[in-house]
């Protein structure tokens, strides 16, 4: 890729969907973009490159931008702030009241089958669950919950393969019981559609930090308004959310304060 190749690239996956992407990690954007030139039949970067200019086909475009997007992690990443989630929510759907939980950009679907596993073994079925990223692909892939020998390896235990998952002729999927507790839709955080909103708890690790700052601004807003009063928001550890309250004890967990505005 040239120079002027990697800053159109850049400046697309910018004006889509806020990504930051540092044109000096020339390798993994080459690579990324390879993987999809070579799908849809192209002979070079610089031939998607092109052809992502000339044709402006929404198709290509979203692949291009959707492929630079932050990677999925793995199952139960952070187990103690999952564990606390779990017993959160446990805790609210006891109470009685309907309870709502968003995972905003999902990729794979590792993390929020993760959460779905630890109501399972709590017994708690009165939860809502919701997942949403922007890359089509990875919503679809997470939708058909089957994951690579590799992939089970990230984060579960053999317990927790043999609990909730069955032998599928591509690796493993996760049981039905877990995968139908799951709502799936393909979602740029930067544009939430209407009616996205009254969540008890949204899950967004790790994609602030992948966004410039005006997008990470406008992103972070959204989120704070699909909150109810009281909700909360898990970012990674490293992330900051200035409009809402920092849980003590809880990196990365912040609540949406009674009372208090939050910006449009």
């Amino acid at each position: 890729m040239t120079p002027k190749e990697r800053d159109f690239v850049a400046g697309l996956c910018a004006t889509r969907a806020g990504l930051d992407i540092e044109t000096e990690r020339g390798f993994l954007v080459e690579s990324r973009l390879g993987a999809i030139a070579r799908r849809e039949g192209f002979a070079s970067v610089s031939d998607l490159i092109r052809a992502v200019r000339d044709r402006g086909e929404e198709r290509l475009v979203w692949a291009v931008v959707e492929s630079l997007a932050p990677a999925t992690c793995g199952f139960f990443g952070d187990p103690p702030v999952l564990e606390s989630l779990a017993d959160d929510l446990a805790a609210r759907s006891a109470a009685g009241a309907p309870v709502r939980v968003w995972s905003a950009a999902c990729g794979a679907g590792q993390e929020i089958y993760s959460l779905a596993m630890l109501l399972e073994e709590r017994g708690v079925r009165a939860v809502e669950l919701f997942a949403s990223d922007l890359s089509q692909r990875q919503v679809e892939k997470a939708q058909t919950g089957i994951y690579s020998s590799l992939e089970v390896q990230q984060g579960l235990s053999a317990g927790r393969l043999v609990r909730h998952f069955e032998n599928a002729d591509d690796g493993f999927r996760v049981a039905e019981t877990v995968r139908r507790r799951i709502r799936w839709r393909r979602m740029n955080l930067m544009d939430i559609p209407a009616g996205v909103s009254a969540f008890d708890l949204i899950l967004c690790r790790h994609v602030l930090d992948a966004l410039l700052a005006p997008a990470r601004v406008r992103v972070l807003a959204h989120l704070s308004e699909a909150l109810r009063p009281e909700g909360r928001l898990v970012l990674g550890a490293s992330e900051s959310a200035p409009e809402l309250a920092a849980i003590p004890g809880r990196a990365g967990v912040f609540e949406a304060v009674v009372g208090v505005a939050r910006a449009a």
